[in-house]
């Protein structure tokens, strides 16, 4: 019995080699299939990359939301300083709960702490977590429950 057969046998100079592509480029997860054998390697990362903050904005006219507090005026993404918005750290389903009958992760108002779990994006069939950037309070909301979004998108202000 003892060592594995060679078709269970993982080769971790391949996974290295998959995870240093993801280390050098803006991808953040790649899969490999090779047979019976299939590899995937994620990066999950809460910072905004140089990219993610020059990213163009994707603002679609619908995605105004009011500030929070009664006769304040609705918010454009651009009014906002590129610090306060969460964008999309990739290409996928965005969800604000965790469960189709749950309640939402956050609201317009919520408070959240820096790396608290604000939204779910799916890609390739598997949830990410979503994290705030910063602590402060939600003002706007840019994206709707089951929104495709892109990777660089504003998703949501926090101040």
């Amino acid at each position: 019995m003892g060592a594995a057969s060679d078709s269970t046998k993982i080769d971790a100079t391949l996974v290295r080699e998959i995870a240093n592509l993801l280390s050098e480029s803006d991808l953040t997860e790649i899969e490999v299939e090779k047979g019976d054998l299939r590899i995937r390697v994620v990066r999950q990362t809460s910072f905004v990359s140089p990219a993610q903050a020059y990213a163009p904005a994707y603002t679609p006219a619908a995605a105004v939301a009011p500030v929070a507090g009664p006769g304040d005026s609705l918010a454009p993404a651009e009014a906002h300083a590129a610090a306060d918005i969460l964008k999309s750290p990739m290409v996928g389903t965005a969800y604000l709960r965790p469960s189709p009958d749950a309640k939402p992760f956050i609201e317009i108002g919520t408070h959240v702490s820096s790396g608290q779990k604000v939204l779910l994006v799916e890609a390739m069939k598997t949830f990410n977590d979503i994290v705030a950037h910063k602590s402060g309070a939600i003002t706007a909301i840019l994206i709707e429950d089951g929104q495709p979004v892109e990777y660089g998108q504003p998703l949501l202000v926090i101040a």
